[in-house]
């Protein structure tokens, strides 16, 4: 066999090749935002983007079960003033059972959010 190397550029492993291409529409401010960026850094827009995506966290939507759960949280703290106000009415002892059951469904709502 001949150990005769070819000259030329080193074959990539598959995960460096880029292979997929992403459309985007920007706006005009967007476009021109995108290129100044490229022109500072010296290096071109894809390259600015995938640096971009590599960097950047992203925050889920609030999904319609953790609507719901805030929706609860607010219909509690609703209740939570009608017991300060019966506390401050008729005296804490009276309130106190209501208190501590709605504290225990607040903590429970609180503890599915997480």
């Amino acid at each position: 066999m001949n150990s005769y190397k070819k000259g030329g550029r080193p074959i990539k492993i598959v995960s460096e090749k880029k292979t997929y291409i992403v459309s985007l529409k920007m706006s005009t401010e967007e476009y021109y935002t995108l290129k100044g960026k490229a022109s500072e850094a010296k290096t071109s827009m894809s390259e600015i983007i995938r640096q971009s995506i590599a960097s950047c966290t992203i925050i889920q939507r609030l999904t319609p079960e953790l609507n719901n759960q805030i929706r609860k949280l607010c219909g509690m703290a609703n209740n939570l003033n009608q017991i300060a106000k019966k506390a401050n009415a008729g005296g804490y002892k009276n309130a106190r059972t209501e208190y501590l059951y709605l504290v225990g469904e607040i903590d429970k709502i609180i503890d599915q959010i997480k």
